[in-house]
């Protein structure tokens, strides 16, 4: 279309919504808050009716185009990059575009197909499907322990160099370490002379030997399993994070979407056994599940504590997503 033809189309639209859908100057245009709700309405079903097209047509091959994740550092790194050639060969019609963003943002407004946080989901209108749960543990070198010494309770790190993280949405670091057994829980007052803001940071100052680390169980279970990195306290549960797949609001999620969330639970939550559903279980429902449901709007997406480290919400026990 021509650009005078598409101002005319948008005219019209926003004269039979009674709105306006964009903000023009001369420089940028650029969505309203009412054309990015509109925008995350519309923009499913249109997917919907192409995937549609497309497997009505008897086309074998429904997933294709770019695919837009939105996915954090610890995430990206640990969890996905092993995988991607395998996904990759098996849609070859299929690009992939993996963001590492500390915040969730706005999934539509900045062009996401679909994002893969840990954390209870934000109160938005994102449906969002359980993929899996993992709970963090306490880690240190074998090189470490050799020259400082096996923990044997938690009190005993006040006595050991714990390295420390800072919370992405605060900035405030991450000292206090919960331990659960039972129905026990005490709370831990670590220190440490490693401050540090990224999870591949603290993974390698931990394998080097430099201290004792929390993280999430699911990034480092390769690591326990080949011997590089020793389980500590393992009587003694941390907290547990969810890993939530969110999408926008719609009938059916795009073949593409879909065929990524299966994928990751398939090759990402099932080795952990604590997947709630297994590929391919999409079904239409009149009323979403709790695992694959839609919440009701609220402004503010936010993350939780550090990269892979333990940390409750400001609001509640439970991290929101991160």
């Amino acid at each position: 279309m021509s650009r005078s033809g598409v101002s005319r189309a948008v005219a019209r639209l926003e004269a039979r919504v009674g709105v306006r859908l964009l903000d023009r100057t001369t420089r940028a245009v650029a969505l309203t808050d009412e054309g990015r709700s509109l925008y995350s309405e519309v923009a499913p079903l249109l997917t919907g009716i192409e995937d549609a097209v497309t497997v009505t047509s008897g086309s074998s091959v429904a997933v294709r185009g770019r695919l837009r994740v939105n996915v954090d550092a610890f995430l990206s790194r640990l969890m996905f990059a092993p995988h991607v050639c395998e996904f990759l060969s098996l849609y070859p019609d299929l690009s992939l575009e993996l963001i590492a963003k500390d915040q969730l943002g706005d999934l539509v407004g900045d062009g996401f197909d679909v994002a893969v946080r840990f954390g209870t989901p934000p109160d938005s209108s994102l449906m969002a499907r359980k993929l899996l749960e993992t709970h963090t543990v306490t880690v240190a070198s074998p090189a470490y322990l050799e020259a400082h010494g096996r923990p044997g309770a938690p009190s005993d790190l006040v006595n050991h160099s714990c390295i420390q993280v800072r919370d992405s949405l605060t900035g405030q670091p991450i000292k206090d370490w919960q331990f659960r057994r039972q129905n026990k829980v005490v709370q831990i007052r670590t220190a440490g002379r490693l401050m540090v803001a990224e999870f591949g940071t603290m993974l390698a100052a931990c394998l080097g030997g430099f201290g004792i680390a929390r993280v999430k169980a699911i990034g480092v279970r390769s690591f326990i399993e080949q011997g590089a990195l020793v389980e500590l306290l393992s009587d003694w549960s941390g907290e547990s994070f969810p890993l939530y797949a969110l999408y926008p609001s719609g009938h059916l999620p795009a073949a593409k979407v879909r065929a990524f969330i299966d994928f990751v639970q398939s090759r990402v939550a099932r080795p952990d056994g604590t997947a709630d559903e297994g590929p391919g279980e999409w079904r239409v429902r009149a009323t979403p599940s709790s695992r694959e449901r839609k919440i009701k709007p609220a402004p503010g997406l936010g993350l939780g504590a550090g990269h892979g480290v333990a940390a409750k919400s400001a609001v509640g026990a439970v991290p929101a997503v991160r």
